[in-house]
């Protein structure tokens, strides 16, 4: 018994190494970590009488060609393993999603783990049927850096691009021209009455053109979220262009824990009934150096309480 164990671990032992030898090879180190552009390697695995594949647990860098399948197996790929991933988008690629990959109502595969797109790139639904561009949910954690756009995403509830569960950050990204029949045009965080409250950073990443037939035309920051938006002097983030039938074209914190603006300018949106700006009813918000001017059908008007520093 104690030989065939001793086989059974040599066998598994050659699955991997061959692969291994190989990398080292060509690389002459072995980097923590590793590019992986269409298969993820296995590690044998000796419990008891029995060798299983795993997959590896190392944080992945993985180019992404410019298709729309390329972007749903890079993802899938990164939702395999519970470690972070970066997506390095093809520069320049607009990937076109003509289906939905996550359920019927997303365009990509569910957010479930940490994942990083790299542009400067565009994901845009291209389709007469209507999804959302991401769902991320609560284990997940979404990341767009470097100019990635998320453009005509089109739910049937909430999140017109993202509807988050988890975490999202943008920086030097944006959010345009999408909708939601519900709350949050650009980016819904989902009213979270218990667990883990989903939260958004955007830095010096503008959200504009985006409708809600509810709250929130640019952002919906729900029950428990928290909401962080950042610019620099001189050059403002700016919420603009967005539109929600009811209240906060640009932006609606409802019952939410926090509302942060920084340097960020709320101008040129539009509600139908309340507040086009931003529309406050409960929560902690803060607003520094961040005007809200210009829009209509009142700036702020009907918050409760009121928003910091906006008048009209």
């Amino acid at each position: 018994m104690e030989s065939w164990h001793r086989g059974m671990f040599f066998r598994a032992h050659r699955i991997v190494r061959g692969p291994l030898l190989s990398c080292i090879r060509r690389e002459g180190v072995i980097r923590r970590t590793r590019i992986i552009s269409q298969a993820l390697l296995g590690v044998a695995v000796v419990a008891g009488s029995l060798a299983t594949l795993t997959p590896a647990a190392w944080a992945a860098t993985i180019p992404v060609a410019c298709s729309q399948n390329a972007l749903v197996t890079a993802i899938n790929l990164a939702n395999s393993t519970p470690t972070s991933d970066t997506l390095v988008l093809a520069s320049g690629c607009t990937y076109r999603m003509t289906s939905s990959h996550g359920g019927l109502t997303n365009a990509l595969p569910v957010i479930t783990t940490p994942i990083e797109m790299i542009g400067p790139a565009t994901v845009a639904r291209v389709s007469l049927l209507p999804f959302r561009i991401a769902e991320v949910a609560t284990t997940g954690n979404l990341t767009l850096t470097t100019a990635v756009t998320f453009t005509n995403g089109s739910a049937v509830g909430n999140g017109g691009a993202i509807l988050n569960r988890g975490a999202v950050t943008l920086t030097g990204s944006s959010l345009y021209g999408n909708s939601a029949t519900l709350n949050g045009g650009g980016l819904a965080n989902v009213d979270t009455p218990s667990g883990t409250a989903p939260a958004a950073t955007f830095t010096r990443s503008p959200v504009s053109n985006n409708s809600a037939l509810l709250n929130g035309g640019g952002i919906y920051n729900g029950r428990r979220g928290t909401l962080t938006t950042t610019g620099v002097s001189g050059s403002p983030m700016f919420i603009t262009g967005n539109t929600a039938a009811v209240s906060g074209g640009g932006i609606a914190a409802l019952n939410s824990t926090a509302t942060t603006l920084t340097q960020t300018a709320v101008t040129t949106n539009h509600a139908v009934l309340g507040a086009g700006g931003v529309s406050r009813q409960n929560g902690t918000m803060t607003t520094t150096s961040s005007p809200i001017s210009a829009n209509t059908l009142s700036n702020c008007v009907g918050s409760a309480p009121a928003v910091p520093n906006c008048t009209g």
